[in-house]
């Protein structure tokens, strides 16, 4: 399924902050400029608590001459290397990338020593984040430069040339939310110190896969894919949309894509392969209307539809991914939410077993097709006998959280949602070796969402799933059971269909007056008094409700709606825990509402210096003073990546903007505030987290030895 998260390890996507307050010096410390001094900060570090299992990885690479060495790709964690066949894995890139999400990794088959990423995955889920282009290692992953093509967004394949680790090939798909220029297939030919674009459709089109013949390097095949995220949706496909060939090392080019045999009308995402064994066979996997997969055995000049079976091109953004066995002509492997093998030349498919499903990316030793590392939703696995047993994925903490909450245990939780997997509570700490998967535990709701925990009795709690699912989930007796607020399954239809449109990852909190009142949101703001068994809406439509904005997603081709796309949506909500009646709320299209009622009218606060259609990511009420608060508002799903951070002293009349010290693109995604003293602020987002000492007038690093990830 969708996903998108963040975690509270040092590589994982969201964070907990627990700082000794005592440490900071007075306000009177504070140094000439902006900041104090960050010698002060030298005390402290992140610790990471877990949960050590893997997240979403869409690439990865092995070293044919090393049978024991691997790199993965995190979607929000770096790259991490495995020396011991994947028994265990090591972050590589934490001091040097300045971007957490990895897209692609290629060895270079003549040198070992040389390995290229590209970051900014090309399986751009709703959520997804952005790469700063492209990284360069000439030491095995020891150290890395930064090497060009900043504005590359995202990138889907490398190919590096079999004898000139110097030469790379890069397929760019660009901006995920926006138009841009920096797009389409590059070489470098002096190891990424220049970058020639050799291949360009238009500011909408980029290239996402690449297939190279390893017994004749200047024969490469580009595919093309047009495609566009919106806040309220994805377009996928349209003329940008085809398949390329070049016979001289990319000098130049001939579009395949109307060639004998293949699709004739609209284009999507193109996944492209050629045989090792036979450079004349080439398969291509092939979104459209009457798509499938394809072989060619002349090159590419005529091809013949062999499969068309929808379960090789379901969701079709997703994966779209194909690969030759560099062994055998008549072998070719598809992946999507299984992985599939066909031994017949791609008539027929069967199934090879993976330790998690949504498979993304595959390298297979080119001297020994049983040796293979393989990519999914739930990190990398290593096989030697053809996929028949893998290694683990659990150790590898690169999961993705999309929030986290604390209990009252002593030693407190953590609690959140991973991406692709289940929810989770970790120890904080133990008095054991270590914290390990004997202090963890589920509870209750799924993937995607927030979890409320009882203050009064922390083995209750409450926690979200996508399509509005919620569950009441009792430690003690392990009962589960559904609270739904309205008992709908509207997976696969439009926002315009739905009754009440619940977001993938929606509010759910409890009264901090009395843990028996909850409340959740949709377009409307509903509360239950009795734990859940019963509700009321006790707002109207929130939202902008703008009905051209909740269409079906995921066309003009294949159709996709699980609730990520689900637009004019209240997704931040907070009961004040000064006053019963007063309710904070704020939409996924720009509106921020209150009601001093409980609910009986609402007033919208919106700041005025708030750009239009803004996501209110998280509302934080300050919990020293009524009346006062802040929201973390981010735009990055329209393409504008500053960072929105407003305050309020008067319940909302008046905002102020209090971003100072921020980079300019780094947008932000949350924002708290200390529950012991006044004034001092914590803001993550996209590229770090910072800190404010001054209520937010001024803000700096508070990186220290975080890696770069996003913070939810």
């Amino acid at each position: 399924m969708m996903k998108l998260s963040h975690a509270i390890t040092r590589v994982l996507l969201s964070l907990a902050l627990v700082t000794p307050i005592g440490v900071f010096a007075s306000p009177a410390a504070w140094a000439q400029g902006d900041g104090y001094d960050e010698v002060l900060f030298d005390a402290l570090e992140w610790r990471s608590i877990g949960p050590f299992r893997g997240g979403r990885v869409t690439a990865v690479a092995g070293v044919p001459s090393q049978p024991y060495v691997y790199y993965l790709g995190a979607t929000g964690g770096g790259v991490w290397k495995t020396v011991d066949g994947g028994a265990t894995w090591e972050p590589v890139s934490d001091e040097y990338l300045g971007a957490g999400s990895v897209g692609a990794v290629a060895v270079a088959p003549s040198d070992p020593n040389v390995v290229y990423v590209g970051t900014g995955e090309a399986c751009i889920r709703g959520n997804t984040s952005p790469g700063d282009g492209m990284y360069m290692s000439t030491d095995a992953g020891k150290t890395w430069k930064h090497t060009g093509l900043r504005d590359a967004g995202q990138i889907g394949r490398i190919v590096v040339h079999p004898n000139n680790p110097d030469i790379v090939f890069v397929a760019v798909l660009g901006h995920a939310f926006g138009a841009n220029e920096t797009r389409g297939v590059f070489r470098s030919n002096d190891g990424g110190a220049t970058w020639e674009k050799v291949l360009y459709r238009d500011e909408n089109a980029g290239a996402v896969d690449l297939a190279l013949d390893p017994n004749n390097p200047r024969v490469i095949y580009a595919a093309f894919w047009q495609v566009r995220r919106m806040p309220w949706g994805m377009d996928s496909g349209g003329p940008g949309s085809g398949l390329f060939k070049s016979t001289d090392g990319g000098d130049s080019w001939t579009e395949i894509s109307r060639n004998k045999g293949l699709p004739q009308g609209t284009l999507g995402k193109i996944g492209v392969t050629v045989s090792p064994v036979n450079s004349e066979r080439v398969w291509a996997i092939v979104e459209a209307d009457d798509g499938g997969v394809f072989r060619s055995d002349d090159a590419g000049s005529t091809w013949t539809k062999v499969n068309d079976e929808r379960k090789l091109r379901q969701r079709a953004w997703y994966y779209t991914h194909i690969y030759a066995d560099p062994q055998n002509e008549n072998a070719v492997y598809v992946l999507n939410v299984r992985f599939w093998k066909s031994t017949d030349g791609g008539k027929t498919y069967e199934t090879i077993s993976t330790p998690h499903g949504d498979n993304h990316d595959l390298w297979i030793d080119p001297n020994n097709a049983l040796r293979m590392v393989q990519g999914n939703d739930g990190g990398a696995n290593v096989t030697y006998n053809g996929g028949k047993t893998w290694t683990r994925q659990d150790n590898q903490p690169t999961a993705q959280f999309y929030h986290v909450t604390t209990t009252g245990h002593f030693p407190y939780h953590v609690c959140g949602a991973q991406q692709d997997n289940s929810t989770l509570c970790t120890a904080s700490r133990t008095t054991g070796f270590g914290i390990t998967v004997q202090d963890w535990y589920r509870v209750g709701g799924c993937e995607s969402g927030y979890i409320a925990v009882r203050p009064d009795t922390p083995d209750i709690s409450y926690a979200g799933c996508y399509d509005g699912v919620i569950t009441r989930y009792d430690r003690a007796t392990g009962q589960n059971r559904n609270i739904h607020a309205w008992p709908d399954n509207p997976m696969g239809w439009g926002a315009e269909d739905l009754k009440y449109r619940f977001q993938w990852t929606f509010p759910i909190v409890l009264s901090p007056f009395d843990p028996d009142v909850l409340y959740i949101a949709a377009n409307v703001v509903f509360r239950s008094r009795d734990e859940g068994q019963t509700w009321e809406a006790i707002s109207p439509d929130l939202t902008r409700n703008d009905k051209s904005k909740q269409v079906s997603s995921g066309g003009p081709i294949t159709k996709d709606n699980t609730s990520v796309e689900y637009y004019n949506t209240i997704f931040a909500l907070v009961p004040s825990r000064h006053d019963v009646g007063t309710i904070w709320a704020g939409t996924d299209d720009g509106l921020v509402h209150i009601t001093r009622d409980g609910g009986q009218t609402w007033e919208e606060i919106t700041p005025k210096d708030m750009p239009d259609w803004g996501l209110v990511s998280i509302l934080e009420e300050s919990p020293h003073e009524p009346g006062v608060a802040y929201v973390a508002v981010n735009r990055y799903k329209l393409d504008d990546f500053s960072p929105y951070i407003f305050k309020t002293t008067d319940y909302g009349v008046s905002w102020k903007k209090v971003v100072r010290g921020i980079p300019e693109n780094h947008y932000v995604r949350t924002v708290r505030e200390d529950p012991a003293r006044r004034g001092l602020l914590y803001a993550g987002g996209e590229f770090g987290v910072y800190v404010s000492f001054d209520d937010g007038e001024h803000w700096q690093s508070l990186q220290l030895d975080l890696p770069v990830v996003p913070v939810r």
